[in-house]
């Protein structure tokens, strides 16, 4: 088995390694095995420890929280927005699609867009990533809900005032994430039409005379950022729409 140094893990899970210290001496996530000379060794089962963590924080989940979601126990939560999730989760573990529907719409009137996306469906939806079973029959009701709603949303706001615009999803297959940052948009002003499938190699020039907005999920490369900046220079309207 595969050992690791604490810088290892570090530079391995892109993770501050003071993060890593206090994760196991304040919140006992993490129970490396020591050398002689009391350096922490890290093997695979840690990595794998490790990630599942940090999924859980980056879903919304207070660090103090996570150890019990760990053991599989229950844990009451009082943050608003994980009392949502859990609403969520619970919704879609009774597979009601019509109730599911009535919650997103309410959420939808009650809460910011903005807030909505980071705080409620993105987190969800990575909760649920997590299992690659019946989690993702629950995945797949939540994202054709989802859709269904944002749908609903850009229709709507193409009846107000405002700047069209096109969304493209620029080699990022997540089409509901997609979607979503088309919601997003909207709330800025913009009618939204969206190219529904990913591209890996976007052609500005087949919308002439169109704004357009490319989504990747995350931080462009080095590739994509020349290639942004190739298209910008031959005169499109184009732009990279960060989340």
């Amino acid at each position: 088995m595969a050992i690791y140094s604490i810088g290892d893990v570090a530079e391995r899970c892109d993770i501050n390694p003071v993060t890593l210290r206090a994760w196991q001496r304040r919140y006992g996530l993490l129970k490396p095995k020591r050398t002689e000379g009391g350096h922490r060794q890290f093997d695979d089962e840690d990595i794998q420890r490790i990630e599942e963590i940090k999924r859980w924080i980056e879903s919304g989940v207070p660090v103090g929280k996570v150890k019990v979601l760990l053991s599989g126990d229950n844990v009451e939560v009082h943050d608003g927005w994980a009392a949502l999730q859990e609403e969520m989760m619970m919704v879609l573990r009774h597979v009601r699609p019509a109730k599911l529907r009535a919650r997103i719409l309410s959420a939808g009137r009650e809460h910011s867009v903005d807030a909505l996306i980071d705080h409620v469906f993105v987190p969800v939806r990575q909760r649920l990533g997590l299992d690659q079973n019946t989690a993702r029959t629950m995945c797949s009701l939540l994202d054709g809900a989802l859709i269904d709603y944002v749908v609903f949303c850009l229709n709507a706001s193409r009846k107000k005032a405002g700047k069209d615009a096109l969304l493209i999803g620029w080699g990022n297959e997540d089409r509901t994430r997609l979607w979503l940052e088309a919601w997003r948009l909207s709330q800025q002003g913009w009618r939204i039409d969206v190219l529904a499938e990913p591209l890996d190699h976007p052609r500005p020039e087949l919308f002439p005379g169109q704004h357009i907005f490319v989504y990747t999920g995350n931080k462009l490369s080095h590739r994509q950022q020349e290639q942004l900046f190739h298209w910008q220079d031959q005169g499109f309207s184009i732009a990279a729409h960060v989340s």
